[in-house]
């Protein structure tokens, strides 16, 4: 290879690189917690490839290993290490707009007071809600909540749903009602939702409305969580119900 060659190689590689490092990142914010070896499934790489760029990602403070609470019979050897999103990283994903949008709230609480800022927060969710209505059709809850998890992955939000096993012993085994967790491990908007949770109030609200059951927001991104996680209920048929509103900010 000539010298001129090497040059115009070296330019290709660090784009492809960065292409898949955020690939990378963008899988973490999906799918975490996901260890190096789940990912190195999804992208067709090796898996020493996927933890170079973990590691790489991890110096640069935008993902960071999951530190999940011990319980259960413990597991002989070492567990393979599992990634979530950062701050950080969730700042990288959501580009550069949310400095600019928490100052146009600043300026309308200023102007118009909490109401104000309550009745946008409404109107946007609203709105998301009629674009997203023709499309959650499902007739189960379960159903609904996959249907939803697509129209919000495709908005950036990095959603998925997962079941919650019921527990098989202890005093709640064959009391707690079947439900499925969906989480959203990017928020456009966490750095505006961590001033203004008005925004995730009535996200919740809608997501109540779409799925026709009760939620119950279980942890926010902006609240210091990994991911937005929201409980519910799968044996709820479609209704109209009167929206809920969460407890907890985003």
């Amino acid at each position: 290879m000539s010298a001129q060659t090497e040059v115009a190689a070296h330019p290709a590689s660090h784009e492809t690189d960065g292409t898949t490092r955020r690939r990378v990142l963008e899988l973490v914010a999906s799918r975490g917690p996901v260890t190096a070896g789940a990912l190195a499934a999804v992208l067709g790489l090796t898996a020493p490839a996927v933890r170079r760029h973990l590691t790489l990602l991890e110096d640069d403070g935008k993902i960071t290993v999951y530190e999940a609470s011990r319980s259960g019979t413990p597991r002989r050897g070492r567990p393979a290490r599992s990634y979530v999103v950062t701050s950080g990283g969730q700042s990288e994903l959501a580009g550069g707009y949310q400095e600019i949008a928490r100052q146009v709230l600043r300026f309308l609480r200023d102007t118009g007071g909490q109401e104000a800022v309550a009745g946008f927060a409404k109107d946007r969710f609203d709105a998301v809600a009629r674009r997203y209505a023709p499309h959650v059709t499902a007739s189960d809850a379960a159903g609904r909540a996959a249907q939803l998890v697509q129209l919000l992955s495709a908005d950036g939000y990095a959603a998925s749903v997962r079941p919650v096993p019921a527990p098989l012993t202890g005093p709640t085994a064959g009391v707690v009602a079947p439900a499925v967790q969906l989480c959203q491990g990017h928020c456009p908007v966490q750095h505006v939702a961590e001033e203004f949770p008005e925004l995730c109030e009535q996200e919740a609200r809608a997501f109540s409305e779409l799925l026709g059951s009760h939620v119950q927001r279980l942890a926010t991104i902006a609240g210091g969580a990994y991911a937005c996680t929201t409980n519910i209920p799968v044996n709820t048929p479609a209704t109209n119900i009167p929206a809920t509103t969460p407890t907890e900010g985003k």
